[in-house]
């Protein structure tokens, strides 16, 4: 049986990788192998994230009722693919199925506090924080940011970000 080599997401499609060497993505209650996950060079990783900074500066300029149309086909993919996600993540962690339907509920929960958006980017006034001194609030995305996660919360955390 053929296994899959994992591929990278950049620029809005999926690419094969340019690595030459490979981990195992293996199945901790049968230890079979499910998939290679190549190990991209440096030169990729700088590639992948050049197309990440060129991508967040057109998209922090997309209005915020447009922007939250995609948390809201997010949301709804989620609901539609929950248990075929829940038994990836239980297949790849080794967790239960009920602990991987929970993580992806608490993904899921994660994403519908982000619909909210237009409600969380609402700046703030404050008058006379210190003598003479008034602190005006605005909330605007900054940069691209990269998370390392750890493998036994594989859906939940990454939401978190």
């Amino acid at each position: 049986m053929s296994v899959e080599t994992l591929t990278n997401f950049v620029d809005g499609k999926w690419k094969k990788s340019i690595a030459t060497e490979a981990i195992d993505v293996t199945n901790p209650g049968t230890g079979e192998v499910i998939a290679k996950l190549p190990l991209s060079p440096a030169t990729e990783v700088e590639e992948i994230t050049r197309a990440a900074v060129k991508a967040f500066r057109e998209w922090r300029h997309v209005p915020v009722m447009e922007r939250i149309t995609y948390l809201f086909k997010l949301e709804s993919l989620i609901k539609e693919n929950i248990d075929e996600l829940a038994c990836t993540i239980t297949m790849e962690c080794g967790k239960t199925l009920a602990e991987s339907r929970g993580e992806m509920q608490r993904a899921l929960e994660n994403v519908q506090i982000a619909c909210a958006i237009p409600t969380l980017m609402q700046g703030q006034f404050s008058e006379n924080i210190a003598s003479g001194i008034d602190e005006f609030m605005i909330r605007q995305p900054i940069d691209v940011g990269a998370a390392l996660v750890p493998f036994n919360f594989p859906a939940m955390i990454p939401f978190w970000f």
